[in-house]
């Protein structure tokens, strides 16, 4: 029994599981539905940095987590936002963090796919053409690492872009470039206040609108969308006009379970495929949930995944950019780091009575390899907050 506290301050008990739920690694190769984890980075907890610091990485703790995604037959999506990318990793962090990634995954044969942005620009006021030159750098560092380039969102082009003209200009410019077809990212202002009016218009059926002329001008070179709007109709619809051959990838916590099963056949079968920050906790069991699915049992896959999407509404609520807080305390639950410190010193970003709710969560669910490790962390942590007192 442990004594958990709960948003009002009071105490409850909680019985821990004594058993995992989780599957081992290893498992044929998913077959119905590419599956990217967006993975967090392990700090240097040891480091003498301050928040506003340079990151200080724990580079083998941070690849040994990739290793550990990788074996259960995902892909890694990095240096995304569940990395911090913007909220305590900097760019010349997360460009060595996509070489050794890429060599990672090239030396095991995992799939990876990293995250191209403009985050080098940290003064405001950016200029089109400086912020046309980062993205440049950024996608030359992707492509030579041997990686697959996810666009990403920039924070100065949401500042500097006058309308949707602007967008359509940049985004021609770098797929017209990129040697291999990419992944475009739209990421809402729930992730990220700063990217508020993204594609040129606060209007999301406008701003769909100039997404998806970006996307028909250049098929050919744009492998998938993910959509991180938190809206499951609106990716619905906007998945049914993507062209011939364009994957979405769904970024939605919330909902991922029945966009990722996707549409009877009477009403096309259109599905979409998977990039989310909830499977770095869960990936394990959302890499057993999809083989399921590859046999064709829809039922069985929502019959494992449904359960999950507690947590994960829980672990993204309101404010959802601290989300990362969560995740990386189920790492250090979970046995995959041994400390529970982020960089940019994150780890505060959540409440006591949160964490102890994702830990409860997270362990009703079976989640956790060792049970008895996780509870044991649970328990000092509680005491450093003098629950034990």
């Amino acid at each position: 029994m442990i004594r958990l506290p709960d948003p009002a301050g009071a105490l409850r008990e909680y019985t821990p599981r004594t058993e995992s739920a989780l599957p081992p690694a290893g498992g044929p190769p998913l077959v119905s539905r590419t599956v990217f984890s967006a993975a967090h980075v392990v700090a240097d907890p040891f480091a003498d940095v301050c928040p506003d610091d340079p990151a200080a990485v724990d580079w083998d703790a941070t690849l040994a987590f990739r290793r550990h995604l990788w074996s259960h037959g995902l892909g890694v999506a990095e240096a995304m936002d569940t990395a911090q990318r913007g909220m305590g990793l900097d760019w010349s962090a997360a460009a060595e963090l996509i070489r050794r990634s890429a060599a990672e995954a090239a030396a095991c044969g995992g799939r990876i796919a990293c995250g191209v942005g403009t985050d080098q620009l940290t003064a405001p006021g950016a200029s089109p053409e400086a912020i046309r030159a980062a993205y440049e750098e950024q996608l030359a560092v992707v492509e030579e690492a041997g990686a697959q380039a996810i666009v990403m969102a920039s924070r100065a082009l949401a500042a500097a872009a006058r309308g949707p003209e602007d967008y359509a200009e940049l985004y021609g410019h770098l797929l017209r470039q990129a040697s291999e077809p990419v992944i475009l990212h739209w990421l809402g202002p729930m992730f990220d206040p700063a990217l508020t009016g993204y594609w040129g218009s606060e209007d999301l059926d406008a701003a769909t609108e100039t997404f998806l002329a970006v996307i028909a001008e250049h098929p050919d070179k744009v492998d998938g969308v993910k959509i991180s709007l938190l809206d499951a109709g609106r990716e619905v619809e906007l998945r049914r006009r993507l062209p011939n051959g364009v994957r979405c990838y769904t970024g939605d916590d919330f909902h991922y379970p029945e966009l990722i099963a996707g549409e009877e056949p009477s009403r096309g079968g259109r599905f979409s495929h998977a990039l989310l920050g909830i499977f770095d906790p869960l990936g394990p069991l959302a890499a057993e949930a999809v083989r399921v699915l590859d046999t064709g049992d829809p039922a069985g896959f929502r019959k494992l995944l449904d359960p999950t999407v507690e947590l994960s509404r829980h672990l993204f609520r309101a404010p959802t950019r601290c989300y990362k807080t969560g995740v990386v305390f189920l790492a250090w639950l979970a046995g995959h780091q041994e400390h529970f410190a982020m960089v940019g010193g994150l780890q505060s970003a959540r409440s006591l009575p949160h964490l102890a709710r994702a830990y409860e969560l997270a362990d009703s669910l079976g989640l956790f390899p060792d049970p008895a490790l996780a509870e044991a962390r649970m328990r000092r942590l509680l005491a450093v907050y003098g629950v034990d007192a």
